[in-house]
């Protein structure tokens, strides 16, 4: 980890690592958690395998549409997922993504699910290329909205 590069997160769930897995890369179930309330996600693409797209739309309470595209790097599954909006489906190299909601900036995410009990010790870590970008990225909500979305997540497989 570089402080000055990479944001964390890490908790301990009370549900397995096979369904918090299946809520990352089943669109549907996407889609019903993935985007901090009062966003939306509306669209969800998943090819899961490395080279594969990763494409969801976020929808803002305004009603404006933040389209975000990355490629699927490693994949392990119940394990480890790591994708990147460096990236375009099949490794092309990716533009920088346009200034807004989501920010310009690029990122790795790694997706780490442990065994812990009958949960699950879940971590990501986002892997920026400078400070201007990590920062921006936590400036705009990483913190909370990571963590909302994942009580999201857990609310969802438990109902």
């Amino acid at each position: 980890m570089t402080e000055q590069l990479d944001l964390t997160l890490t908790r301990d769930l009370d549900i397995s690592p096979a369904l918090v897995w299946k809520a990352w890369t089943d669109p549907e179930q996407l889609l019903k958690w993935f985007t901090p309330d009062p966003w939306r996600t509306v669209e969800c693409d998943i090819d899961l395998r490395p080279g594969g797209r990763f494409r969801t739309v976020m929808r803002s309470p305004e009603g404006q549409d933040f389209p975000n595209q990355g490629c699927y790097l490693e994949i392990v599954e119940n394990r480890k997922l790591v994708w990147t909006n460096a990236l375009e489906p099949g490794f092309r190299p990716a533009l920088p993504p346009a200034s807004g909601h989501c920010g310009h900036f690029l990122f790795t995410a790694v997706l780490s699910l442990e065994p812990l009990g009958s949960g699950t010790r879940y971590s990501v870590r986002l892997l920026h290329g400078d400070e201007a970008g990590r920062k921006e990225h936590e400036e705009m909500g990483f913190h909370d909205g990571w963590n909302k979305a994942l009580d999201q997540l857990v609310a969802r497989v438990r109902g």
